[in-house]
């Protein structure tokens, strides 16, 4: 309430009104072909992007889950299938008119997943983390670690750096 006398709110009516600040750190959260959800940090994402497939160029003799190279302006990006990079058995859709890729980036090194679409940014609280368990083998060496959401499945947080770093997208 604004008091007549004092333009200004009162205190206790202005600390209602400022919402809480958000818990943990900003995560970009996605999903793969086969519908399993993941989270990436915000800090290890350049920029998402919505490229027409076409504007990927394939390159020859690379391996099956690298989709091409993307220029990034003026930047040339592998561009990697990113749920064959992480086992996912169903294969990402590229019949359509934008990819959803998001651009992680670790030093100079700038790498593309193309995943089957984005959910949006959340606060994801890492104090609440746990060890994956059941994590499939082939996606274990990029997890930092899992966020129960029971009765759902458990979110998995990825790590852009060791999926960069391993360099399993060229391999």
């Amino acid at each position: 309430m604004i008091n007549q006398s004092n333009p200004e709110p009162d205190a206790d009516q202005s600390l209602e009104a400022q919402p809480s600040p958000p818990e943990g750190d900003l995560h970009l959260r996605f999903y793969l072909p086969s519908g399993e959800e993941l989270a990436l940090p915000a800090t290890g994402i350049r920029e998402v992007l919505s490229p027409a497939p076409e504007r990927i160029t394939p390159m020859p003799n690379t391996s099956p889950r690298l989709l091409g190279v993307l220029n990034l302006r003026g930047q040339a990006i592998w561009v990697v299938d990113g749920g064959q990079l992480l086992g996912d058995l169903t294969p990402l859709n590229t019949d359509r008119a934008e990819l959803s890729v998001v651009a992680i980036e670790d030093q100079d090194v700038i790498v593309g997943l193309a995943v089957e679409g984005i959910i949006g940014m959340d606060w994801l609280n890492l104090d609440q983390i746990h060890p994956c368990t059941a994590a499939p083998i082939t996606m274990a060496a990029f997890l930092r670690g899992e966020w129960r959401q029971d009765p759902k499945p458990p979110l998995r947080l990825l790590n852009p750096t060791a999926m960069i770093r391993l360099g399993r997208w060229a391999a």
